[in-house]
C-alpha cells in the first residue's frame, strides 16, 4: 500500500481506493511457503496457551465433554487418539495418500474431532456433510467430491450411494475404537501438508444449481483461528479462569469445524449435544457451568422468550455468541434485558469466507444492536453498486466483497462457480446486500443470492423447484422463504398445477420431504395460475415475497 494512502482510523475507510480495511490489529501468520497443517497450527498455540504463566490449563483439562453421557476427553487423551489413528491409517491403507477426499457422514460423537485432526495432519481432504442427507443428496455430493474413503455409522452405512467405489471405515466398529487406542511406540513422519493443501471441502448451497463444495485452505482455517485466538471475546468463568462453551452447532457446519479449532488452540471445553434439543441445551449450561455458547438467531429467540429458562441456572454464562443470519436489534434488545449478566456478540461469514468475516470484540460493541460487528484481522472489503458495479463509501448500500487470507479458494468441480464469485484481484463476491457505518460497523440488508435461511441452513430455492418440476402434476414452480419466528424462514412453494390435476398441498409437501433433507422440506404451498417472471424469465421472487406477506396472495 502507498505511503501517501490515508485510511480513516474511525471507519477503515479509504477514499483512494475505495476499500475498507480491517480495525482488528493485524495477526502475524505463518509464512505461507512453511509446510504446516491448521492441526499442527493449533497444537502449536495450545502449548502457547499451556505456558503461559498466568494459564489455569494444562493437558489434563477436559477438551470434549458429551452432554448426553457425560463422557470426557482431556486435551492430552485428545492428542493422543489423533496421533493413534493417524498412524494408524497410515500403516492399514496406504492406499490413502495426501490431498484424497475423505467423507465424513455421522451424527455427534467425540470421535469426528479426533477424526478431524487426525486427517488435517495427514493432508487428507475433510468433507463432511449432514447426515440426515438422502441418497440422491449424496449422489451428488460424491460426484463433486470423489471420496476415497468414507466414515460412517453403521446405521448410516444403508444411505451410500452404491455406484461408487471407496473404502468404508465405520467409527462405531471394534476396528476404529483401536485405531484410536493402539500405543504408539515411537514417533511417526505424518508427512508435508501445505498450507494451500484443501484442507475441507463443506458445502454452501448455490442458488442457480446444487449444492457446491468450498475448498476450504490450511490457511483459511489458521488465519481463523490466530485471529480468534489473539483477539478473542470470550467468556471466561471467574473461578476456574477458563472458558466452558456448549457447541449445539452440527460439526459438518464450518462454524463446527471452525469452533472445534479454536476450542482446541486455546485449551477450552467444550461441550458437544449429540442431538439439538433446547431443553437439552439448558440442562449443559447449568450442569457444566458453561460461560459461552455460539447459537442462531431463532434460539436467541427461544431463549428470550421460552418460560422453560426459569427451570435451568444459566447464571454462569458470560458471552452468547449469534451468527448464521442477521439478529434484529429488538430481538437483541429483548436478551439483554433477560439476561443482563450475558454480552451478545453477532459475526457474519459465510462458507466462503472460512466461517467468519465480521464480529465484535468489546463490551461496547456488543451494543451496536443491529450490525453483524467489524471486519476481522487481515481482511479487506468494498461495498459494490450491483448495477455500476462502483464501489461505495460508508453509509451507502451495495453488495459486500470481501479479500484476505480467510477466503477460500473456489468450488471443487466448479471452475465456473469460481469464476463468478472470486474475481481475479482475490475479492469473493459474497451475494449480500450491506453497509458499513462510520465506525467500521457492518449491517446486514437484505440476501442478493435469495438463500432461504433455515435455523441456520442455507436452503436454495432452485434446488427445490428443480425437483418439484419433476412433479407430474407440477406445471411451473417457486419458492420463496416465509418468515418463522422459530426457525427463522421456512420454505414455501407457489404452484401452477397442470391442467386437470387436483394434486393437493399436502401431496405436494411428502412429496418434497421424501427426496431431502428435513430442513429443505417444503412447508407451505400456495396454488396459484402463474409464476410472476421478468421479460428475460427471472422469477420475481420479491413480489411473491411481498404477496405472501399480505391478504391478497389468494389474488395472485
Amino acid at each position: 500500500m502507498a505511503e501517501h494512502t490515508i485510511i480513516d482510523p474511525r471507519s477503515g475507510y479509504c477514499s483512494e481506493t475505495k476499500i475498507l480495511h480491517s480495525l482488528r490489529p493485524p495477526v502475524s501468520l505463518p509464512p505461507a511457503s512453511q509446510p504446516i497443517s491448521v492441526a499442527e497450527y493449533a497444537r502449536s498455540l495450545l502449548q502457547a496457551t499451556i505456558t503461559s504463566p498466568d494459564s489455569t490449563v494444562t493437558l489434563d483439562t477436559p477438551f470434549l465433554i458429551d452432554a448426553a453421557t457425560g463422557q470426557q476427553l482431556t486435551h492430552s487423551r485428545f492428542l493422543n487418539q489423533v496421533h493413534s489413528l493417524s498412524v494408524s491409517l497410515q500403516s492399514q491403507f496406504p492406499s490413502i495418500s495426501r490431498n484424497d477426499v475423505a467423507f465424513v457422514l455421522a451424527p455427534t460423537s467425540f470421535h469426528i474431532p479426533v477424526l478431524y485432526f487426525s486427517l488435517f495432519s495427514l493432508g487428507i481432504t475433510v468433507s463432511p456433510a449432514n447426515p440426515l442427507s438422502t441418497t440422491s443428496e449424496l449422489t451428488h455430493l460424491f460426484q463433486l467430491t470423489k471420496p476415497a474413503v468414507v466414515f460412517t455409522t453403521s446405521s448410516i452405512l444403508p444411505k451410500l450411494p452404491p455406484s461408487f467405489r471407496f473404502i468404508t471405515i465405520l467409527l462405531d466398529s471394534p476396528q476404529f475404537l483401536s485405531m484410536i487406542t493402539i500405543k504408539i511406540s515411537k514417533n511417526y513422519s505424518l508427512g508435508v501438508v501445505n498450507q494451500d493443501d484443501t484442507a475441507a471441502i463443506l458445502y454452501s448451497s448455490g442458488t442457480t444449481g446444487r449444492v457446491k463444495g468450498v475448498q476450504v485452505t490450511h490457511r483459511n482455517l489458521i488465519a481463523i483461528t490466530a485471529g480468534m485466538f489473539y483477539n478473542r471475546y470470550v467468556g471466561i468463568d471467574q473461578e476456574s479462569g477458563r472458558t466452558v462453551s456448549v457447541l449445539p452447532v452440527p460439526l459438518f457446519h464450518v462454524m463446527g469445524v471452525f469452533m472445534l479449532i479454536i476450542g482446541a488452540a486455546a485449551g477450552e471445553t467444550v461441550v458437544l449435544l449429540n442431538r439439538f434439543d433446547f431443553e437439552d441445551l439448558l440442562k449443559a449450561v447449568e450442569k457444566y457451568r458453561a460461560t459461552y455458547m455460539t447459537v442462531s438467531p431463532p434460539l436467541v429467540v427461544a431463549l428470550t422468550k421460552s418460560e422453560l429458562v426459569d427451570r435451568y441456572d444459566v447464571r454462569s454464562l458470560r458471552l452468547v455468541g449469534c451468527g448464521g443470519a442477521p439478529l434484529g436489534k429488538e430481538v437483541a434488545e429483548r436478551f439483554v434485558a433477560r439476561f443482563p449478566h450475558v454480552d451478545i456478540i453477532q459475526g457474519y461469514g459465510m462458507t466462503e469466507s472460512s466461517g467468519a468475516a465480521t464480529r465484535m470484540l468489546k463490551p461496547e460493541e456488543a451494543k451496536c444492536f443491529g450490525s453483524v460487528g467489524r471486519l476481522v484481522e487481515n481482511t479487506e472489503a468494498k461495498i459494490v453498486d450491483p448495477v455500476t458495479k462502483q464501489a461505495l463509501p460508508p453509509g451507502q448500500r451495495g453488495e459486500l466483497w470481501l479479500r484476505g487470507p480467510i477466503i477460500v479458494k473456489g468450488y471443487v468441480g466448479d471452475p465456473q462457480a469460481t469464476a463468478e464469485t472470486l474475481d481475479t484481484e482475490g475479492w469473493l463476491k459474497t451475494g449480500d446486500l450491506c453497509y458499513f457505518d462510520s465506525d467500521g460497523f457492518l449491517f446486514i440488508v437484505d440476501r442478493l443470492k435469495e438463500l432461504i435461511k433455515h435455523k441456520a441452513y442455507q436452503v436454495p430455492p432452485a434446488e427445490l423447484e428443480h425437483l418439484l418440476l419433476s412433479h407430474p402434476d407440477v406445471a411451473d414452480v417457486a419458492v420463496i422463504p416465509y418468515p418463522d419466528e422459530e426457525a427463522g424462514q421456512i420454505p414455501m412453494a407457489y404452484i401452477v398445477k397442470k391442467p386437470g390435476s387436483s394434486v393437493t398441498e399436502t401431496q405436494i409437501m411428502d412429496f418434497v420431504a421424501q427426496q431431502v433433507a428435513p430442513y429443505k422440506k417444503i412447508r407451505r404451498v400456495v396454488f396459484i395460475n402463474a409464476i410472476p417472471k421478468s421479460p428475460s424469465g427471472k422469477i420475481l421472487r420479491r413480489e411473491l415475497v411481498s404477496h405472501s406477506l399480505s391478504a391478497s396472495s389468494s389474488k395472485l
